[in-house]
């Protein structure tokens, strides 16, 4: 159950950064997936895909799926969360100024590439 909990999260977090920056999958969620849920790097990009169905990812969400990198449960439960998180995130982005949204992105981003870079 702590481990849905934890995919829930990991997808209204998306949701909330795809509201506010028009970003979730390969910034967001395969990063969290990788560090916070401990999947394998094949498995994230796959699980990330099957979440932005649809339209985004079908075909590449098929081909890890064919390969049996794909959880399938694990992306409907991301899809639930980006779904409320894209909303919340955006009703708070519409709230703030340009400079500062395009700052608070440039935060995250940093973050994240800084992250991606020391070792796992």
């Amino acid at each position: 159950m702590g481990e849905y909990l934890l995919i829930l999260t990991i997808g209204v977090a998306a949701g909330v950064l795809a509201g506010f920056f028009g970003i979730a999958g390969g910034v967001v969620i395969v990063p969290a997936l990788i560090f916070w849920a401990g999947m394998p790097t094949h498995t994230a990009i796959g699980t990330s895909l099957g979440a932005l169905l649809p339209p985004v990812g079908i075909l590449g969400a098929w081909v890890y799926w064919r390969d049996g990198a794909l959880d399938i449960r694990c992306a409907a439960l991301l899809a639930v969360g980006i779904a409320a998180g894209a909303f919340f995130g955006a009703e708070l982005a519409t709230r703030l100024s340009g400079a500062l949204l395009r700052r608070l992105f440039a935060v995250v981003l940093a973050a994240l590439a800084i992250r991606l870079f020391l070792p796992r």
